[in-house]
């Protein structure tokens, strides 16, 4: 190994379902070497959206964008796949086909970032070198973490199911049809995750199809949650308290998923108040929300991250603390914001803007506010819409109350958020519904 400091990753397995790793790079042993003035690492909603943004301003082949995936998943809609409401096929597009023109797509993941070079290495043996980097690779599933779990989700037509992963949504609803009685569990994890609402959303789902299809007398509903409270924004909470207080679901918080024992149908739970406290139940039906991480190829580069792996940038501006000519973008960056495709519009904008302001040697001063957006679907045809900001303080955009359930808010999220995504985010050309709040609450 030569003298640069290197921020390396070395993985002792290849296993992981959500993980595309195809080999190893080094230092020592380039294939091919490029350069762009911006390399975007991940073609998730983040790095596509502002992608299109920068090859438009920049001209074609400025930008690189680095991602591994055939297919690009409109993650939000997993929680409706697992609910029967749509289908795998819905939630997706050739990556090629949603990728900016003007950029160049290099199909291969980064294993090895090495932000003093301004240079990051590829699976396959690349280096990319850089003017500019904006970090989007999102989040890692960790099925892996809880004992059991990957064994549980192999069994065909198994009872145990997970909506966030293409390779599980679909064990969801089949698993639904198939209960019959007993204990229905959903589980939040002891992590951070990809919308914190989403493993309610399936919990209220799949109890509304339990009463439809005349099994819920049957059926003892469970909320496990590693949190402290329901949900994160006192003035939805109060609502999902009354709904969950209506429908005859137990929750129960600070419960954290430890293991599953596929062959006895049990699952342990682990109090995280009294670590020594320890339960095993059986059920019927268990979904699992997975622990999740940034990526480890991201998390092994220190000089990149915070202590819990995400990229070390400035709330406000999105960029890098100790890197100028760093962004991130989504759930793989350390601002405290929930991690939604709604704080991915909401940020395009900003790091966009910061990081032109940057190219021509001005100070960023686009500020991202914290906004998150969490459509909170309630059953087959009611939702509650959670807007909010950095302080959890609503940022309604709607002159309503949004805390409510309501079907206009269901069919904004099953028909409307679907082609405003492929169509406007992906493109560049939405950037949240901040001026839309502003006209709606317009005052004279």
């Amino acid at each position: 190994m030569n003298s640069l400091r290197v921020c390396n990753v070395i993985r002792s397995s290849l296993s992981k379902s959500d993980i595309l790793v195809r080999g190893f790079a080094t230092s020592n042993v380039v294939n091919e070497n490029h350069k762009c003035k911006v390399l975007v690492v991940g073609g998730g909603a983040g790095g596509c959206s502002v992608a299109a943004k920068l090859s438009n301003k920049l001209g074609e082949g400025k930008v690189i964008i680095l991602e591994p995936a055939d297919k690009h998943y409109y993650q939000p809609m997993f929680t409706l796949i697992g609910g029967g409401i749509k289908t795998l096929n819905d939630s997706y597009r050739p990556m090629a086909k949603v990728l900016p023109a003007l950029a160049k797509w290099l199909k291969d993941s980064a294993v090895k970032f090495e932000p003093e070079n301004n240079a990051v290495y590829t699976a396959n043996g690349d280096k990319i070198e850089y003017d500019f980097l904006l970090v989007a690779v999102g989040l890692q599933l960790n099925y892996d973490k809880i004992p059991g779990l990957v064994e549980a989700l192999s069994i065909p037509k198994g009872k145990v199911c997970s909506n966030y992963s293409p390779k599980y949504v679909d064990r969801t609803f089949e698993a639904l049809k198939a209960f019959k009685s007993g204990n229905a569990i959903f589980t939040y994890p002891n992590s951070p995750v990809k919308c914190p609402g989403a493993p309610q959303k399936i919990l209220y789902i799949a109890e509304h199809y339990l009463r439809n299809s005349k099994k819920r007398q049957n059926a003892n509903v469970t909320y496990n949650s590693s949190l402290p409270v329901i949900f994160g924004v006192k003035h939805y909470a109060d609502q999902l308290w009354k709904i969950v207080e209506k429908r005859n679901i137990n929750v129960n918080l600070r419960t954290n998923l430890i293991e599953v024992l596929p062959e006895k149908n049990q699952a342990v739970f682990q109090n995280l108040d009294k670590p020594e406290e320890k339960f095993t139940t059986d059920y019927e039906f268990l979904h699992v929300t997975p622990p999740m991480s940034a990526p480890d190829a991201l998390s092994a580069c220190k000089d990149l991250v915070t202590d819990t792996g995400f990229v070390n940038v400035d709330k406000d501006t999105l960029q890098h603390l100790n890197y100028s000519n760093v962004f991130a973008i989504g759930d793989c960056s350390a601002s405290p914001n929930s991690k939604t495709a709604a704080s991915v519009a909401a940020q395009s904008k900003v790091v966009y803007k910061n990081m032109i302001a940057v190219m021509n040697g001005v100070r960023p001063g686009q500020v991202f506010d914290g906004y998150a957006s969490c459509p909170l679907v309630t059953g087959y045809n009611t939702c509650i819409l959670a807007e909010f900001d950095y302080s959890l303080t609503p940022l309604e955009t709607f002159p309503i109350d949004q805390s409510k359930e309501r079907i206009s808010m269901f069919y904004m999220k099953k028909d409307i958020m679907p082609p405003l995504y492929w169509h406007l985010l992906l493109n560049g050309l939405w950037n949240g519904p901040g001026f839309a709040r502003k006209l709606m609450h317009f005052k004279l």
